[in-house]
C-alpha cells in the first residue's frame, strides 16, 4: 500500500510537531519545514501528495506560495491546505480563490487535520474506477481485461509493464518518482532498486513503438505521460 507525502510548512516548532504526529500516526509520510524557503527549494527533487501550508511564514506567506504553486504547471496539481490562526471570513475566501484546497484555522484538533487531508485527498485522486483509459495516440488501456491495445492492436505487456503504465496514465502529466512507482509495484515487499524501474520502462517504450515517446523522464526524479498537447524534448529521455 502507497503512504502517500505530506509536506508542512509552519513556523511554530510545537504545531509543527502536533501535525507530523497526527499525520503519522494516520500512516502518512511527513516532510516538515520551517519557512517557504527550504520548502519551495524541496519541491525541485520531490513532490509530495499534499501540503499543509501556514499562512504566516517568517520568509514569505502561505498566500504568496498557494498562488505561484497554481501558477506552476508542475506543481498546480498538488493540493494546500492551508493553515492560519486568522479565522476572518475575508482571509478564508482569499485563500480558497487563490486555489486553496481547503483552511483550517488553529487551535485544531489532530484529528481534524488529518480527516481533512484524507477527504483532500480523496477528492483529488484520479478516477481510478474507471474500467477504460483512453491516453493518447490511439493508446487504450483496459483494467477489466487487464489488456493494452494501440490502434486496435492488443500488446503483449508484463504485469509490471502494465501497472506502471496505468499508473502514469492515470494523473496525464503529473511526475510519478521512482520510489512511488517501486511501492506502486510491490509496496512494502519491494526488494530491488529503483533501477529496476527505467528498465521496465524501456521495455514499455519499446513495445508501444512510437507511441513510447509520450513517457518522459524526468531526471533525477522519475517519470510521467506528456498530455497530448505538450511537446516532449528528446534530451528527456534516457
Amino acid at each position: 500500500m502507497v503512504n502517500e507525502l505530506i509536506t508542512i510548512v509552519e513556523d511554530e516548532d510545537d504545531i509543527r510537531a502536533l501535525v507530523c504526529a497526527g499525520l503519522k500516526k494516520e500512516r502518512f509520510r511527513v516532510r516538515e519545514y520551517a519557512d517557504g524557503k527550504g520548502f519551495l527549494s524541496s519541491l525541485k527533487s520531490e513532490k509530495p501528495d499534499l501540503v499543509v501550508l501556514d499562512v504566516m511564514l517568517p520568509d514569505t506567506d502561505g498566500f504568496a506560495i498557494c498562488r505561484g504553486m497554481r501558477a506552476d504547471r508542475a506543481l498546480a496539481a498538488i493540493p494546500v491546505i492551508m493553515l492560519t490562526a486568522r479565522a476572518e471570513e475575508a482571509d478564508r475566501v482569499l485563500g480558497l480563490e487563490l486555489g486553496a484546497d481547503d483552511y483550517v484555522v488553529k487551535p485544531f484538533s489532530p484529528k481534524e487535520l488529518a480527516a481533512r487531508v484524507k477527504a483532500v485527498l480523496r477528492r483529488a485522486s484520479p478516477e481510478t474506477s474507471r474500467s477504460r483509459l483512453e491516453v493518447a495516440d490511439g493508446l487504450l488501456i483496459d483494467t477489466d481485461t487487464l489488456e493494452v491495445t494501440l490502434h486496435g492492436k492488443q500488446l503483449e505487456l508484463t504485469q509490471a509493464e502494465f501497472r506502471i503504465l496505468h499508473l502514469l496514465a492515470t494523473r496525464i502529466g503529473w511526475v510519478f518518482s521512482r520510489e512511488k512507482i517501486l511501492d506502486h509495484l510491490w509496496g512494502d515487499e519491494k526488494n530491488v532498486t529503483d533501477r529496476s524501474v527505467d528498465v521496465h520502462v524501456k521495455h514499455l517504450r519499446d513495445k508501444l513503438g512510437p507511441a513510447g515517446k509520450m513517457i518522459a523522464n524526468v531526471r533525477g526524479v522519475g517519470y510521467k505521460i506528456v498530455a497530448p498537447e505538450s511537446e516532449h524534448r528528446p534530451a528527456d529521455r534516457k
